[in-house]
């Protein structure tokens, strides 16, 4: 596996891979890796001949007051993950030659990228998307795997692909969990001991929906009120949101009369969490946490 940390020397070990007919299949992220991202590469090696891992903390998508400085940077270890998960590059760029001075173009698709996460952390889905169609066109990939943790990211980007008509295409992978139910992210080693006792909330909060809809509830609002009454009666708990939309536009819905997203945004302590699980109509289909 190889280590590059420029444009011009990622593109120059992609091309002949390209002119070869490979499959090229691309997993960014923004390191601190864990079995959530494993799951990606993995997913990617079986669909891809030759798979490429992005691994940059990307500014443009932190808010003023988020963890850009104290977000985990881990590069030595990850490096070594992506290897054994069977990555054959990593690109690690550095801010400068992601961003180089002069720089000023931001991508704003609008739409699903205006809610929930838009509106509690503006400017977050124009860096996303910036950064998103930046790989693209640097790998120049078939396929792109992005998890359904961040689902409405996952949204967002499949409009970003499905406007601009980018020719690539976008394969979601399903959450990965911890043994007891916590989803698994790089947000997770913030927590203490007690925080991350109670960041099960937000395994229960869901838990509580999917069982509240199994015994027969479709309103949408019902849903919610179960969440946020499970949410509430944890102290190291604040919620930013607990929600059942559409699960493709992310809309409000009065009931579930198609397939529907309970989704989540939970402050544990000074970390900020999400989770989420699709609802459907058919009982087989309905994500198990």
């Amino acid at each position: 596996m190889k280590l590059v940390h420029t444009i011009k020397e990622l593109r120059d070990s992609t091309a002949p891979v390209r002119q070869s007919g490979v499959g090229i299949g691309l997993v960014p992220t923004m390191g601190a890796l864990h079995e959530g991202h494993l799951a990606l590469i993995r997913r990617a090696k079986e669909q891809c001949g030759f798979v490429g891992v992005c691994v940059f903390v990307n500014p443009t998508q932190f808010g003023p007051a988020e963890d850009f400085s104290r977000y985990p940077r881990t590069l030595p270890d990850d490096v070594r993950a992506c290897e054994q998960a069977g990555a054959d590059i990593v690109f690690a760029p550095d801010v400068d030659e992601m961003y180089p001075p002069g720089f000023s173009a931001t991508v704003d698709v609008g739409g699903v990228s205006r809610l929930l996460e838009g509106l509690h952390r503006p400017g977050h889905f124009n860096g996303v998307t910036t950064v998103c169609l930046k790989l693209f066109n640097i790998f120049q990939a078939d396929r792109a795997y992005f998890g359904q943790k961040d689902y409405q990211q996952l949204q967002v980007i499949k409009q970003l692909v499905r406007d601009l008509n980018i020719p690539i295409e976008i394969v979601p992978v399903g959450i990965v969990r911890e043994p007891d139910g916590l989803a698994m992210s790089s947000r997770n080693r913030y927590l203490n001991p007690e925080e991350r006792r109670a960041a099960l909330v937000l395994r229960d909060a869901l838990e509580a929906a999917l069982s509240t809809y199994r015994n027969g509830q479709i309103e949408t609002e019902a849903l919610e009120r179960e969440m946020s009454a499970v949410i509430a009666a944890q102290p190291l708990a604040s919620i930013d949101y607990a929600v059942v939309v559409d699960a493709e536009t992310l809309q409000h819905m009065d009931r579930i009369n198609r397939p529907a997203a309970a989704l989540l945004a939970v402050r544990i302590g000074a970390t900020r969490l999400i989770d989420n699980c699709l609802i459907t109509q058919e009982m087989p289909n309905i994500v198990k946490l």
